[in-house]
């Protein structure tokens, strides 16, 4: 018997994904059917935030629970969700990819020097 340490979040999303896989698609449906596509592709709500949902008891930010959600990922807290558009309101899930801390920063530092490339996405 092995053990395996889980953080709240893993367990969170394990739950979500076992036990209410289809509500939880049908609510990432409701959230993408909202937002309005920019000329960039980037779908984006209507907020000035980036969009919190709640969900089984926890509240997550609408891009990481579309994330999670579309690709069956089950990330820990220090894992984040990474946007290749580099606009945190955006939701599309073409545009999200996960990844460290680190990685995260590398992308800023990249965008900050070269900017974003949109036909690459």
């Amino acid at each position: 018997m092995t053990f395996k340490y889980q953080d709240e979040c893993e367990i969170w999303l394990s739950d979500t994904l076992e036990n209410h896989k289809e509500v939880a698609l049908a609510r990432v449906a409701d959230l993408l059917s909202l937002t309005t596509t920019d000329e960039n592709g980037c779908m984006i709500s209507d907020t000035t935030l980036p969009r919190k949902i709640r969900f089984n008891g926890r509240q997550v930010a609408a891009y990481r629970f579309v994330y999670c959600l579309q690709n069956g990922a089950i990330l820990s807290e220090d894992q984040v969700v990474r946007h290749r558009c580099h606009n945190r309101l955006c939701m599309n899930p073409d545009h999200l990819v996960e990844g460290s801390r680190a990685d995260n920063k590398r992308d800023d530092y990249d965008h900050w020097s070269n900017g974003t490339d949109y036909r690459l996405l």
